[in-house]
């Protein structure tokens, strides 16, 4: 699916999975939550992503989850599933089973723990990218997996066909410049905090764990930068700072933040597995009184 002229749209929402209070996969929450997200202006869903903790679900709850988005959000989003694992031959089988149950699109991490060289890195995606019919979003977020993709191999792997995006957590604004300058891969911010940055030089939109609590407040970054109005998107995305540094910037991970805070707004959500846990009285608190102020500045 090809939306607003990008591979997979611009607002593109990295989607937690709910989960019952007892810890199994709430499909029924997930398809309510997945048709509020896309009324309120995501273009896209990314699930079993890393905010979606893919790392604690089963291959058949990965599958399962992508078919009852699919049933619930029809052709009005994409929908990227997240496959990556660290493990070559289990990523391939991930991407063959996503393509079965309706996905637009395979998020594919960088191998991690194992610490593979680039050559290793590039023939890893080369091998998922071959062997699946979907498009392929390289997933570059060194802070959890421990390697790089670097922009040279990045720059590589473009040639392929089916390697038709980046999502960037690299942290790296020069190398990312230098792979948009020399491809026509479709780059999405990866963290928050860069949603405008990226964008304004040339990047596609984001890939947002924020959007899970609000959607239509961080399109409306994108929607000002896109009508010309290059102030009022640095106020907007000046004004979302605060919650987005609490959410991702805190202590806590963000799938943690978002899942405590959707709870406190009645919406699917659910615990988090082990080894997570779920976020204390107090820091739910300090979460909802800073949604709360950011809601009320308008």
């Amino acid at each position: 699916m090809t939306t607003s002229g990008s591979p997979f749209g611009r607002a593109l929402c990295a989607m937690i999975t709910p989960f019952t209070e007892e810890g199994a996969l709430d499909l029924d929450g997930a398809q309510r939550l997945a048709e509020r997200l896309v009324s309120e202006g995501c273009d896209g869903l990314v699930l079993s992503g890393t905010t979606g903790e893919s790392p604690t679900t089963t291959d058949a709850e990965k599958s399962a989850l992508v078919a009852a988005v699919r049933e619930a959000v029809g052709d009005r989003a994409s929908i990227v599933a997240g496959v990556g694992t660290f493990d070559t031959r289990h990523t391939v089988e991930l991407a063959l089973e996503a393509e079965k149950a309706g996905a637009d699109g395979l998020l594919v991490v960088a191998p991690y723990y194992s610490k593979p060289p680039q050559d290793a890195v590039e023939a890893h995606f080369r091998d998922v990218a071959d062997a699946a019919g979907l498009p392929v979003v390289l997933y570059d977020i060194p802070g959890r997996t421990g390697t790089r993709i670097e922009p040279d191999t990045v720059i590589r792997l473009a040639e392929h066909p089916r390697v038709v995006a980046v999502k960037d957590c690299s942290y790296d604004f020069l190398g990312t410049q230098k792979v948009l300058s020399r491809t026509d891969l479709a780059y999405y911010a990866g963290c928050d905090e860069h949603n405008l940055a990226l964008y304004a030089v040339g990047a596609t939109g984001y890939i947002s764990t924020v959007a899970n609590v609000v959607p239509r407040q961080l399109r409306s970054v994108l929607d000002a930068f896109d009508a010309g109005n290059t102030t009022e998107a640095a106020r907007l995305q000046q004004r979302a700072t605060p919650l987005i540094e609490l959410m991702m910037s805190a202590g806590l991970p963000g799938t943690v933040t978002t899942k405590a805070l959707l709870s406190e707004l009645g919406l699917p959500a659910g615990p988090v597995r082990a080894p997570l846990r779920r976020a204390g009285r107090e820091a739910v608190d300090g979460l909802l009184a800073t949604y709360e102020e950011f809601m009320a500045t308008g």
